[in-house]
């Protein structure tokens, strides 16, 4: 069985514009711009406070008026082992953090996978950037 259910929908002019210029810019289908837009816009009603940032092809949740993506709420919030620490640690709120962590339960892939990334032993940075001194 398919995870696609399609249907149709009508689009103001305006609005049928946008999507036809994106899908140009992106090399995109419409449905799959339309699918990417309301995605976005459902997690963020979900989760309010958190928006997405980044390149159509490294689009990421972040935590709107902060500079920091999801993932690095979540990899500090790991580190400190709770919400209250993690606040009195730094500049973020309770709150902040909490919506970090409701966002990060309902989508572990995407942030684990971010976590992962950024989770490398200095050995690993040096095999990966031989040029780059890292002390």
């Amino acid at each position: 069985m398919s995870d696609n259910h399609p249907f149709s929908v009508r689009l103001s002019s305006r609005v049928a514009g946008w999507v036809a210029q994106e899908a140009k810019r992106t090399r995109r289908s419409k449905g799959a711009v339309i699918e990417a837009i309301a995605d976005e816009a459902f997690r963020s009603r979900r989760f309010p406070g958190i928006g997405f940032k980044g390149s159509d092809v490294d689009r990421r949740a972040w935590l709107m008026g902060t500079g920091l993506d999801v993932w690095e709420v979540i990899q500090a919030l790991q580190d400190f082992g709770s919400a209250e620490a993690l606040a009195r640690a730094g500049d973020l709120t309770e709150p902040q953090i909490c919506v970090c962590a409701a966002y990060y339960k309902e989508f572990p892939e995407e942030i684990d996978a971010a976590v992962g990334e950024n989770r490398v032993s200095v050995d690993e940075l040096r095999e990966r950037y031989p040029q780059v001194p890292i002390f």
